[in-house]
């Protein structure tokens, strides 16, 4: 599935862009969405690691299971 993720701050800087696509397999979770984006940011791997995520404007867990209508964020 094809979702979008909105960066904020540093992480955003480091990307170049507001929001980043990325691709995940169905029924992906937080931590398979923070390792996509560590892969594809390897420099701020460490503060993605850290970072909080939203999913549909609430604060997730990396267990929290992303549909591919969410409304995601990443937030250092």
């Amino acid at each position: 599935m094809k979702i979008r993720v909105k960066l904020f701050a540093a992480v955003r800087e480091a990307a170049g862009h507001p929001e980043l696509d990325i691709e995940l397999p169905q029924g992906a979770n937080v931590a398979q969405l923070r390792r996509e984006l560590a892969d594809r940011l390897p420099e701020m791997a460490d503060l993605i690691g850290r970072a909080m995520v939203a999913v549909d404007n609430q604060y997730a867990t990396d267990t929290t299971i992303i549909t591919p209508e969410a409304d995601l964020a990443l937030i250092p």
